[in-house]
């Protein structure tokens, strides 16, 4: 294990997800403040979404193709620009709402090729032997994040107001930029992506072709799509706590809250001979805890069901991450880890979009309540009809396959 290089990423990569969730509590909360519209919370998601969707399979590509740190480096400084304009519209004048949207957006676009690049340095720096422990450490940190991140965002949008807090975020992607710059040089190992359609379509063949790694996918898709429920948390605080901004991050700080607790003792769980079960029981957690979310009246013990839900989800998130890690070669990381970002990253931008619109045809607890059963039946359909993810061990070796062509060159 390189342990300074890893421990330098790791503390860039936590401190930049600190500032990301305060950014989310500071753009949901000035787009609620101007609209007043569980709608346009949830059109926060759809701007977050898009752009992963649309360019993360071509940027996972590009990933295969170059010097992924390098490639990392680029967009972590485009980001950090981006919460620059995020800034300055805070303290100087707020934008229109689409005019924020906007630039979310425009952010998205650098984090839609940051994140398949971030996702290939862990398996270089750690043995397999290794790799779920260091995943639950990772996931430790983004829990972390998670914890501290909204919390701290609320206290910040009170205090200093939406600017200060994008500024601060702006600060933590130094932070990061620091942490993967003295990275050793990261070329892809082995053939090459194809440019452009050809290397996403190489790429999609693989994902179609290895059951364990679709059958991951999909579970995580199933659950984040239809059962996300943060941009319902502005109505629930609304109703609970009378929109005080420094309750609004007690909802995904109890998440967090959750997860760190499972990834301390992630040991109970990753070395389980069936990580695949694991995953789907975790993610069947997650549904149940948030349609129990959604059917409280009591605000504290609706708080403890989001406790579970952060657990469950912590559960299922480092299980999917080890079986995609162990089942993909490194050939194909770039593209696989895009796909993987698409689904854990833009599905719950997706799945809020979709708790946003049902709020605000129905009420808070029909959106959750429907959203988490959904979720139960999504992901029992996917493990019972994918033989191969319950099977699917950590053990099993990558096998390298080509893909449908020459390879690139260099």
């Amino acid at each position: 294990m390189k342990a300074p290089v890893f421990l330098r990423l790791f503390v860039g990569r936590v401190f930049s997800g600190i500032g990301s969730q305060m950014t989310l509590v500071a753009v949901m909360f000035q787009v609620w403040s101007m609209t007043g519209s569980t709608v346009w919370t949830g059109a926060v998601g759809l701007a977050t979404a898009l752009p992963i969707i649309v360019f993360g399979l071509f940027a996972g590509s590009l990933v295969d193709r170059v010097d992924r740190r390098r490639f990392y480096l680029i967009t972590v400084a485009g980001q950090a620009f981006c919460g620059v304009l995020l800034a300055v519209q805070g303290f100087v004048g707020h934008l229109p709402v689409g005019g924020v949207l906007a630039l979310v957006a425009l952010q998205a676009c650098f984090a839609a090729g940051g994140g398949p690049a971030s996702r290939t340095f862990i398996p270089r720096l750690l043995p397999k032997e290794q790799l779920a422990a260091g995943l639950a450490l990772n996931r430790i940190g983004v829990q972390g994040a998670m914890l501290l991140g909204p919390a701290l965002g609320g206290v910040l949008v009170a205090w200093v107001g939406v600017g200060g807090c994008y500024l601060v975020d702006v600060v933590t992607f130094g932070v990061a930029f620091y942490g993967a710059f003295r990275l050793p040089p990261m070329v892809p190992e082995g053939e090459l992506s194809r440019p452009g359609v050809r290397g996403v379509v190489d790429g999609l063949a693989y994902l179609v072709r290895e059951p364990v790694v679709r059958g991951a996918l999909l579970t995580d898709l199933a659950a984040m799509v239809l059962s996300m429920p943060v941009s319902v948390f502005p109505l629930v605080n609304a109703e609970w706590f009378g929109e005080d901004p420094r309750t609004f991050g007690l909802f995904l700080t109890a998440i967090a809250v959750g997860g760190v607790v499972a990834s301390v003792f992630s040991g109970t769980f990753t070395r389980l001979a069936r990580p695949g079960v694991v995953m789907v029981a975790g993610a069947l957690g997650w549904g149940v805890s948030v349609a129990l979310f959604g059917m409280s009246t009591n605000p504290w013990v609706g708080l403890g069901f989001l406790v579970l839900a952060g657990a469950a989800d912590t559960v299922s998130v480092v299980s999917r991450g080890a079986l995609v890690q162990m089942h993909t070669p490194d050939s194909m990381l770039g593209r696989v880890a895009a796909a993987e970002q698409i689904v854990a990253q833009a599905g719950p931008d997706v799945g809020n979009m979709r708790g946003g619109l049902v709020a605000g045809a129905t009420s808070g607890p029909i959106s959750l309540v429907s959203g988490g059963l959904l979720c139960v039946v999504a992901v029992a359909v996917v493990g019972a009809t994918t033989p191969g993810l319950r099977r699917a061990s950590l053990q099993k070796p990558v096998q390298l396959r080509s893909t449908s062509g020459p390879a690139a060159p260099g």
